[in-house]
């Protein structure tokens, strides 16, 4: 089952992938509660029958602007950072023996073919292909031998990062959260139609493939990743657990290669889906701002 998020006149709405185009669930269920993913899912297994039921029907076409992200309501991202080892060694860092993780804001999230914003404030915005987990059922304490009951599905998504917010400081946060940054989509595909433990991931820049790996390749797996994060905090229905890019990514490319307004950046996961974004500057930013990683004196902190 293929789950997306559609903008229609009467808001984003929550579609199903029918045997012919999308189906709006509230309004082939005739409950509004089903109108959105969070909605669905805190009904339990009612919505995901709903939703198998509303699969069944004919639907009608959906057009790419149509789309809105595949979670556009999450509670939260959580995320795995250097979670190949390929991307561990361009980076010139160890493996890691522990999970790096941090967490992204809602503010970040776009559409799987909205334009992705290059923040006025960074000179260095990177792109990292990564399969996104989408919670269903939730939970604490959750082992990985029983993950996969926990996980609604998975989506293709794009951590655009801003490198030197990244790196100025020890925490991540401030690069990975620049509004605008994060498409993800374009459905989320039910976890019984995909073996999400090898899979192909790429990037692709302007034609160009920039990253070619396989989940397989992953230092946590994606049921280690629910468990981990099940471990310190429960996890909710709608919630996100990004699981990290591998090689190839555009800062550890001799000469580094930054995204920039024009360009055209996809991210493909094999059975899953791939989504497509234009480079657009941010408009609108004041061109004194005092924060520039760059260039800002910290003398006077």
């Amino acid at each position: 089952m293929r789950l997306a998020s559609i903008r229609t006149d009467r808001g984003l709405r929550l579609h199903v992938k029918g045997t012919t185009g999308y189906v709006d669930l509230a309004d082939a269920s005739g409950d509004e509660r089903l109108a959105t993913l969070t909605g669905m899912l805190a009904e339990g297994d009612g919505g995901l029958a709903a939703a198998r039921r509303a699969s069944e029907l004919e639907g009608v076409a959906v057009e790419r602007h149509h789309f809105g992200p595949a979670t556009p309501d999450t509670p939260r991202i959580l995320c795995l950072g250097v979670n190949y080892a390929e991307h561990a060694i361009e980076g010139g860092r160890d493996v890691p023996k522990w999970p790096e993780s941090f967490v992204r804001g809602t503010g970040s999230v776009i559409g799987p073919y909205d334009d992705l914003v290059a923040p006025a404030l960074t000179e260095r915005l990177d792109y990292e292909a990564e399969v996104a987990v989408v919670i269903g059922r939730g939970g604490r304490y959750i082992r990985a031998t029983d993950a996969f009951d926990a996980i609604l599905g998975y989506a293709a998504m794009n951590d655009g990062s801003a490198r030197e917010w990244q790196r100025k400081a020890t925490q991540w946060t401030p690069g990975k959260n620049f509004e605008g940054t994060m498409p993800i989509g374009p459905e989320i595909v039910t976890v019984d139609e995909v073996d999400i433990t090898d899979v192909g991931i790429r990037s692709i820049l302007n034609g160009e493939v920039m990253q070619d790996a396989r989940t397989s390749m992953m230092i946590v797996s994606v049921a280690r990743a629910v468990e981990y994060f099940s471990g310190f905090t429960t996890l909710r229905p709608g919630d996100v657990i990004a699981t990290g890019t591998p090689g190839g990514v555009g800062f550890a490319r001799t000469p580094p290669v930054w995204l920039k307004p024009g360009d055209v950046i996809e991210v493909e996961v094999e059975g899953v889906g791939t989504i497509s974004n234009k480079v657009v500057a941010e408009e609108g930013a004041p061109a004194d701002w005092p924060w520039r990683p760059l260039e800002v004196d910290t003398t006077n902190f």
